[in-house]
């Protein structure tokens, strides 16, 4: 057996490395190195008796559907592809204060009625729990609760014939194994305790919650295996200072990835929003410059949010170009192709594009409603309050379909808007038309097939 060498890991990403360095060289962070336990060398060959073989099946199978438990939160069910699957894990990460120990306290409170739930508390004693259940109104829900760190008395503790069906660990950071000469939080501690409490979720059947500090990145601290070793890693997005919260799931082993749940933050905790449209629409004005709705895409469900821009000129050398909620890359290709095939030159000025709402938009549908609320600022004239624009814009200026057409447009028929800008060749259920679309219910089409036309439009309206 070769003789145990001592290494050196980052705190921050989990790059191994031979000896201590100041630096990084995977993450750039300092002083985020630091010594852990020897571990010992893999062994060259496996020696003793052979292997037991292994069974093969066919893919078709007779085993029933997974059963779900509904958490009586819809759109956490969403978001978890309808509802939570015994022996599952759950990671859920996002900023200080944004409200993941709120939504699980009501979680575990809403899943004790029909399950026996256990809440253990690593950052907050019992108390301060307590506190938060009364000013969420569920103080008398039957749960378990529990302030513990050390991950031998939690493991005793659910290991035994009265497990419970939900365990809720806040958080993964505050969890040690006393055998691992490291601080909790460190990169060894967080995938040892994350494995054996996941190991035993999967021997007891019962569903797992681990909380997950975050970075100023916003990515889950510690390893990045420990996003590998759980079935669903869930975000949960907003500002602090904004009262909606996105619940989105960037990984899903029982559903979908690209479902979300919206809720709003109010002095009794998280309520649902089940018509995010209208809420994100609420506060709009109409006949504003540089201002327009997006019909866009999240999952399955289809969302209406306002995309507002400012064009104003800079007494800079470099102007500033301020994005929130989108992408700041794909701002500046939309202002290039605006120069470069449309003329209209945008460079000496400064340019701020706001989501409102909080709600941060990914798919390139929304390139359109961006160029609209844009040019809408240039010009001085404001696009129709009643329109809804979506549409992706390529490098030559061409506007190209997107995809669930049918349903942006119902939706924006369905909270009264007249008219939508759409690309000229739509898909249809999954197949291009060489045609718009036809209009759905009262809304009535406006085709363009390059950007040209939508400056076009405006100096029409002007």
């Amino acid at each position: 057996m070769a003789k145990p060498t001592a290494h050196f890991a980052c705190q921050s990403c989990g790059a191994v490395y031979t000896k201590w360095t100041g630096k990084c060289e995977a993450c750039g962070e300092w002083n985020s190195i630091a010594e852990e336990a020897a571990r010992e060398e893999i062994p060259k060959g496996l020696s003793g008796g052979k292997g037991r073989r292994i069974e093969f099946v066919g893919l078709e199978g007779s085993s029933a559907p997974l059963p779900r438990l509904s958490t009586g939160i819809a759109e956490l069910d969403r978001v978890c592809g309808g509802g939570l699957v015994a022996g599952s894990c759950l990671l859920v990460g996002g900023d200080p204060g944004i409200g993941k120990s709120t939504l699980l306290l009501q979680v575990a409170a809403q899943l004790a009625g029909q399950a026996k739930v256990a809440y253990i508390s690593g950052e907050e004693a019992v108390d301060q729990v307590r506190m938060r259940a009364v000013r969420l109104g569920q103080a008398k829900a039957p749960v378990r609760l529990a302030s513990a760190t050390s991950l031998r008395d939690i493991l005793a503790s659910l290991d035994g014939p009265e497990a419970p069906d939900v365990v809720v660990i806040d958080s993964i950071q505050t969890v040690y194994a006393d055998n691992i000469e490291s601080a909790p939080g460190t990169v060894g501690q967080v995938r040892a305790c994350a494995a054996e409490l996941i190991r035993l979720a999967k021997k007891r059947g019962f569903i797992l919650f681990l909380v997950g500090h975050v970075t100023k990145e916003g990515l889950i601290a510690g390893p990045r295996v420990l996003e590998h070793m759980v079935d669903t890693v869930l975000y949960f997005e907003g500002d602090r200072g904004h009262q909606f919260r996105i619940l989105r799931a960037v990984k899903n082993r029982f559903g979908a990835t690209d479902e979300i749940g919206v809720f709003e933050m109010t002095d009794r905790g998280l309520s649902e929003v089940a018509n995010p449209s209208a809420l994100f629409l609420a506060e709009r004005r109409g006949n504003v410059t540089g201002s327009c709705v997006f019909a866009g895409m999240e999952g399955t469900r289809p969302m209406l949010v306002e995309i507002q821009a400012l064009v104003a000129p800079s007494t800079l050398s470099s102007p500033r170009r301020a994005v929130v909620g989108w992408d700041s890359n794909r701002l500046s290709m939309v202002l290039a192709v605006l120069d470069a095939r449309c003329g209209l030159a945008l460079s000496g000025n400064d340019v701020y594009l706001n989501v409102a709402g909080g709600l941060r938009i990914t798919e390139p549908a929304a390139d359109l409603a961006v160029a609209a609320a844009l040019v809408s600022s240039a010009s001085d004239v404001p696009v129709p309050a009643d329109m809804v624009v979506f549409g992706e814009i390529g490098l030559s200026g061409e506007v190209r379909a997107v995809a669930q057409t049918d349903s942006r447009l119902k939706e924006a028929a369905k909270l009264g808007f007249a008219q939508a800008l759409v690309p000229a060749q739509a898909r249809k259920d999954g197949a291009r038309k060489d045609k718009a679309p036809p209009a759905a219910g009262p809304l009535a089409i406006r085709a363009v097939g390059h950007l040209q036309d939508v400056l076009g439009l405006f100096r029409r309206e002007k």
